[in-house]
């Protein structure tokens, strides 16, 4: 059975990769044309996105990356966000 879930309730849940690490909490969903477009993930102390942010205060995830959510949010891997030395450099 599907259960469904307001969009209020998932304020402040916490989002996991799908491969189990801590990403942030989420902060707001984005939503346009009465779909959710994506979901605003705040960097939180301990989690994976404060270390690679560093000082961001966190990060937009498209929905298309969300593959569940329940008491918890797990997103793919996918949505963390990379770069390279090069990158850093310019």
């Amino acid at each position: 059975m599907l259960k469904m879930k307001s969009v209020s309730e998932t304020y402040d849940i916490r989002v996991f990769t799908d491969t189990g690490e801590y990403f942030g909490d989420v902060e707001e969903a984005i939503i346009t044309q009465n779909k959710i477009f994506g979901w605003r993930v705040r960097a939180t102390k301990n989690s994976f996105l404060n270390k690679v942010l560093g000082s961001a205060k966190g990060v937009i995830v498209p929905h298309q990356l969300v593959k569940s959510i329940g008491d918890i949010m797990i997103i793919s891997k996918a949505a963390i966000p990379s770069y390279s030395e090069e990158e850093e450099k310019q």
